[in-house]
């Protein structure tokens, strides 16, 4: 990786290189994260969704002019004792020097700069790697004076000054006062403060997320059968868990088109993952004499196995063709190629699942759209 020399910075200490090149693609959702200002809560669900890194985050003082629960930077923690990565934001003017919050917001520009602690190259994400966010919230310090904020340095001197009267008449001169607070004792005390700050934080999130229970996409895989219960359908809880989100997402609209080609059409998507296309008031081919092709398989299966031609059948012709339908598939190549080793076994579920969601006084049959 290419690094830009860097100037010194006072006291002869190297300042941390700024990393560029591609080694940012894997902190490219952290860079986002930190770039828009996330709250705490959706930071945490979009980066448990784009990556697989344990995310937690830390409560910080909120600095004037900065919104409170949003995101101010980030920080990653190498699990094999590497060098921490730290991610922030940095609001600049159109002409790129530094933007103050009193900026308007139309003229400022937010990006992101990734340093590494040590000047060290920038190593690759590691799935065991940990994410810190820092938030900044409006906490117990602010009631404190500045020195145990730690807005103001550690030592104070007042003056108090005698007035002319009095140093005539007294002799008194102006008397100096210096306050004095430890950097160690006033980071512990701001630390101690912390702890009732994150059981309210933690008590609030709670209370806010109160909503995600009853989101199919958010709640917590044990109440999805409550959920489902709400509008009386029946989950099956062998699925996999995100086609029980999306059945339960989809509920009422696949309890009030049940029995329909819609609700067929619907439901064979959600739980195959497939287009299917329901042909009504279409016979079956009838056999006759001469002209017909006979089925070897019993099964749908065994036909689509053996590559057989669309066969006839035995149709009573006092059955109207109301109780017929086709069930039309991709054709058989396009099928065998979307599934491959599941196509047999998902042909299968396709014709247990319309069986299923059928009326009773209908019959269908299985047809692979053989159209070029």
């Amino acid at each position: 990786m290419s690094r830009f020399p860097v100037a010194p910075r006072r006291g002869g200490l190297p300042a941390r290189p700024r990393v560029q090149g591609t080694d940012r693609d894997d902190y490219r959702y952290v860079e986002e994260v930190v770039r828009v200002g996330f709250p705490v809560r959706d930071a945490r669900t979009y980066l448990a969704r784009q990556m697989g890194n344990r995310v937690i985050y830390k409560l910080v003082e909120a600095r004037r002019g900065e919104p409170p629960g949003h995101v101010r930077e980030a920080e990653i923690h190498s699990a094999s004792g590497g060098p921490t990565i730290r991610v922030r934001a940095v609001r600049t003017l159109p002409d790129g020097t530094p933007a103050s919050y009193f900026a308007p917001d139309d003229l400022v520009q937010m990006r992101t700069e990734l340093r590494v602690d040590g000047g060290q190259a920038l190593p690759p994400l590691q799935p065991q790697d940990r994410i810190l966010l820092h938030v900044p919230v409006r906490s117990y310090l602010r009631f404190l004076p500045g020195i145990y904020r730690g807005g103001v340095p550690t030592q104070r001197r007042d003056v108090v000054r005698a007035d002319e009267r009095a140093m005539r008449q007294y002799g008194a001169s102006d008397r100096v006062t210096t306050t004095a607070v430890q950097e160690q004792d006033a980071d512990q005390f701001r630390r101690f403060l912390f702890i009732f700050q994150h059981l309210m934080t933690t008590v609030t999130e709670r209370i806010d997320g109160i909503v995600s229970l009853i989101d199919p996409t958010l709640a917590d895989p044990r109440f999805l059968p409550w959920i489902a219960s709400w509008v009386n359908f029946e989950l099956d809880e062998g699925l996999p868990l995100h086609q029980q989100r999306e059945l339960v997402r989809r509920s009422i609209r696949l309890h009030r088109t049940r029995g329909t080609s819609a609700g067929i059409e619907e439901m064979i998507a959600v739980l195959v993952g497939t287009k299917a296309r329901v042909v009504e008031r279409n016979k079956p081919q009838s056999c006759v004499l001469g002209a017909m092709t006979l089925a070897g398989g019993r099964t749908p299966v065994d036909r689509f196995l053996g590559g057989e031609p669309p066969a006839h059948y035995m149709v009573r012709p006092d059955r109207a063709s109301t109780t017929f339908f086709v069930l039309m598939l991709a054709d058989r190549e396009t099928f065998g190629k979307e599934f491959g080793e599941r196509a047999s076994t998902n042909l299968r579920r396709i014709s247990q699942i319309v069986s299923n969601e059928m009326p009773g006084h209908v019959t269908f049959t299985i047809q692979f759209d053989e159209r070029v």
